[in-house]
Parts: C-alpha cells; sequence; structure tokens
C-alpha cells in the first residue's frame, strides 16, 4: 500500500521561505517519479513540480526560480523548498505518485502566506 506523508506547512509572512517534505512507503522509492501538486481555495489542484528516479526536475512555469523540488533516496523523502512565498502561494500542497490506473495523494499539507 502506497502511502504518501507530507508536513512542513505553516504560516509564513510574504517573502519568507518554507521546505515542504513528503515521505513515502509501500514503493522501492528510488524507481519512482514523484510530484507535488497544490490547489487553492476555489481554485483546481495544478501541478507544482515533479522528480523523476534520475532526479530531472520541471516545473509549473509560474514557479520556475522560486521553488526547488529534491529528493533524498535514502531516507524515501522528496522536498519542495519554497522561496519568496507570496500570498497567491496560498494553497494545500498535496504529494503525488502515479502508477498506472493509479493515483496516490497525500493528505495535504496547508501553506498560508499573510502579513
Amino acid at each position: 500500500q502506497v502511502q504518501l506523508v507530507e508536513s512542513g506547512g505553516g504560516l509564513v509572512h510574504p517573502g519568507g521561505s518554507l521546505r515542504l517534505s513528503c515521505v513515502a512507503s509501500g514503493m522501492i522509492f528510488s524507481f519512482n517519479t514523484i510530484a507535488w501538486y497544490r490547489q487553492a481555495p476555489g481554485k483546481e489542484r495544478e501541478l507544482v513540480a515533479v522528480i523523476t528516479p534520475g532526479g530531472r526536475a520541471n516545473y509549473a512555469d509560474s514557479l520556475k526560480g522560486r521553488f526547488t523540488i529534491s529528493r533524498d533516496n535514502a531516507k524515501n523523502t522528496v522536498y519542495l523548498q519554497m522561496n519568496s512565498l507570496q500570498p497567491e502561494d496560498t494553497a494545500v500542497y498535496y504529494c503525488n505518485h502515479n502508477r498506472g490506473a493509479y493515483t496516490y495523494w497525500g493528505q495535504g499539507t496547508q501553506v498560508t502566506v499573510s502579513s
């Protein structure tokens, strides 16, 4: 059973930083692609970043340069470093893994950017 557990969200002032973590279990972690999505109030869930088993990263165009996705295969963990946060980054951030016809989501972690 694949499980994804996010942590690291919270309240941050505009211009601040946060690092989110996603711990995965129930898979051979180093063989799998993991993604971060986010969903703001009243909006659809959107892709933030994705990282391949080899460490190749891709980002939503609007987030390039501010967000960095990385992985530590020894800890079965994917990170999302978020810098220069703005109020529009406020959302629930979800970890995601797709396997064939199945899509797995974590429970999400709330990020609120506010002064």
